[in-house]
């Protein structure tokens, strides 16, 4: 796209100014990128989306109180119609890219990229097309390329009462099993996900839809 097009009409969300300050300063550099309005949370960005109906919404993940910047994008997309959301933050989690995604996250990417990246990327999704920054694009060819684990169906079950906290002891009446029976299920889902925790086995099992 070059200046002698409409400029690409950016709205910013991210919940610390400074941040906003400095990408406003970035991005008033390129003539064919205008920042149309700054929200603060994603409350805010959804009624400025619809309000200003931005091209393309830069948009941070973590926000604060309030909506996260997964739900925020979400009511965008659905709410506001061309408008594409492209993730701007420094979470590059596994969980983190696919709730984008599915979100219908246009791109991701990662605020250690250099400017002209960051330019580039915005131009793309004003487009409609998908940029990904490389380590998200090696996530996520990593993720396709490894299946997720296989689990029995009382592992399941398990993995269901511990994603609602509950103890061992609880897990054992709930099921109809033994405390003994429980623990031998929790060392084999432990094996598979590649975790040794409880917190990482649900986190795990929530990021690979293993969830009952």
């Amino acid at each position: 796209m070059t200046a002698a097009h409409p400029p690409v009409r950016i709205l910013l969300c991210d919940d610390h100014a400074v941040v906003r300050a400095g990408l406003l300063a970035l991005l008033g550099s390129e003539p064919d990128i205008e920042v149309v309005g700054e929200a603060g949370s994603g409350e805010e960005a959804v009624a400025l989306a619809a309000k200003l109906t931005p091209h393309v919404v830069l948009m941070d993940l973590q926000l604060g109180e309030g909506i996260d910047g997964v739900e925020t994008t979400r009511r965008i997309v659905t709410g506001t119609p061309g408008a594409h959301v492209l993730v701007l933050t420094t979470y590059d989690t596994d969980a983190d890219i696919t709730r984008a995604i599915e979100a219908g996250a246009t791109g991701y990417l990662l605020k250690a990229e250099r400017p002209e990246e960051l330019f580039a990327a915005i131009r793309s999704a004003a487009l409609g097309r998908t940029t990904l920054s490389p380590p998200v694009a090696d996530r996520v060819m990593a993720r396709m390329r490894t299946p997720p684990p296989t689990l029995t169906d009382r592992e399941r079950d398990i993995l269901g009462q511990l994603s609602r906290g509950l103890g061992n002891r609880d897990i054992a009446r709930a099921l109809f099993i033994s405390e003994a029976t429980v623990k031998t299920h929790l060392g084999r889902i432990y094996d598979k996900l590649g975790v040794d925790t409880r917190a990482g086995a649900v986190s795990v099992a929530k990021e690979q839809r293993l969830l009952p």
